[in-house]
């Protein structure tokens, strides 16, 4: 089969690998597409190596058709040849085809095409896992999600909405802002215009202080904006593309028992993603199934066409996922 590899000079291509061999709690999927995730390019970078096992090439969320059903998870799922499937992996989804752990695959939505469905396995697991595992989020509750924009704030805020969270957000632009409207979140910050340390300030004071912030920025803001939380609030780091290194009030942090979470999906066991996994297809798939959440495809461009697809995230230019699709 084929597969994207990254080449000695960190360009990418279309090349020859050596075909999966299921083991029996696997299952073999013919790939129809493929989501792109910012962990693509730090993996590509030499940054984020795919866990023991996994494939060499990204790849960390597909579509596609089950074609080979091993014994074990015959047994233990119930899942069919010619299924199609959406799949979280640790790896491989760049490719033809991609062996899979039965209880790492979901059914795909009724109203979700293939594309659709590519998009929702790491992206609303990610999602998932932040908003209600470590954020323990509820109705009623005020969310910030830095970063409005990205692919992973795309899927935060309609589901945050869908369980009657209200959202603040934040962007770079007014026209960033008119981009995200779909998305309805309650309050969007521009940030060349307003401070949102000040914002958050005026929300608390106000009734409406953030009782969970989900946070791939860091940087200097997050010491400023950590000061106006709700008593008990969870502040969520994900990522810190603003930068490593911040300024913290640390009587603040316990005088307002504030909770400081680093959190990645990709760290977790097996096992947590499998609970996570069945979690969104009983909780949140109800909701995508009624139109309430749904993944926002920004572009959809052949495999072949990698190296553009990851200059899309290179450039910061995407709103929503971006997803190659396998012929």
């Amino acid at each position: 089969m084929k597969a994207i590899l990254v080449n000695n000079d960190r360009s990418l291509s279309w090349s020859d690998v050596p075909d999966p061999v299921i083991k029996p709690e696997e299952v073999l999927v013919k790939i129809e597409a493929a989501a792109l995730n910012r962990a693509d390019l730090m993996q590509r970078e030499g940054d984020y190596p795919p866990p023991a096992g996994c494939p060499e090439w990204m790849g960390l969320e597909v579509a596609g058709t089950i074609v080979e059903i091993g014994d074990e998870a015959a047994k233990l799922s119930s899942y069919k040849l010619g299924d199609k499937v959406c799949a979280l992996l640790g790896g491989g989804g760049y490719a033809e085809y991609v062996s899979v752990k039965y209880d790492m695959l979901m059914p795909i939505p009724k109203n979700c095409s293939m594309v659709e469905a590519a998009a929702i396995p790491e992206a609303f697991a990610t999602a998932y896992l932040n908003l209600f595992i470590e954020g323990k989020i509820k109705e009623g509750n005020t969310l910030l999600m830095n970063a409005g924009a990205s692919g992973l704030a795309s899927v935060i805020i309609p589901m945050a909405k869908a369980f009657g969270v209200r959202v603040i957000t934040t962007v770079l632009s007014d026209e960033i802002a008119n981009s995200i409207k779909h998305l309805n979140a309650d309050r969007v910050v521009v940030t060349t215009k307003e401070d949102i340390s000040l914002v958050l300030k005026e929300e608390l004071e106000n009734g409406h202080g953030v009782d969970v912030a989900i946070d791939c920025l860091g940087g200097e803001i997050m010491g400023k904006c950590i000061h106006y939380l709700t008593h008990g609030a969870r502040w969520i780091m994900i990522a810190a593309l603003a930068g490593q290194k911040t300024e913290i009030d640390l009587k603040n942090i316990y005088v307002r028992n504030v909770r400081i979470v680093g959190s990645t999906l990709r760290s977790r066991t097996p096992e947590v993603k499998a609970e996570i996994l069945a979690s969104l297809v009983r909780d949140v798939y109800p909701k995508i199934e009624a139109g309430l959440v749904k993944p926002t495809i920004y572009k959809v461009l052949p495999i072949t066409e990698a190296e553009a697809a990851h200059d899309i995230l290179y450039r910061g230019e995407n709103v929503g996922k971006v997803v190659l699709t396998v012929n």
